[in-house]
């Protein structure tokens, strides 16, 4: 499945913002999404995974992870304008 591609879902999109304990680049994700979807009116919830085994050991090296829907969109840098997009198609 392409990553960007749209997805029609019905209700408002569920963004996950994946972190760790201690992760420097979890902050600057955890503000970029948190400045996006603020502004768009979009809820969000953070999830730390170092409390969900399957989780850590799905993305320990990908942190932070950006899920929209339940689809990663970003791992690393979550991209504002991107976010942007996929909370507005």
């Amino acid at each position: 499945m392409d990553p960007d591609a749209e997805t029609h879902h019905p209700g408002p999109p569920r963004v996950e913002l994946l972190t760790r304990e201690g992760c420097h680049l979890c902050a600057t994700a955890r503000q970029t999404v948190s400045e996006v979807a603020g502004r768009l009116g979009v809820a969000w919830a953070e999830r730390r995974i170092d409390e969900d085994p399957a989780l850590l050991a799905r993305h320990a090296e990908e942190i932070p992870v950006l899920l929209v829907d339940g689809v990663p969109r970003d791992f690393w840098v979550v991209d504002p304008v991107r976010l942007e997009r996929l909370l507005t198609s």
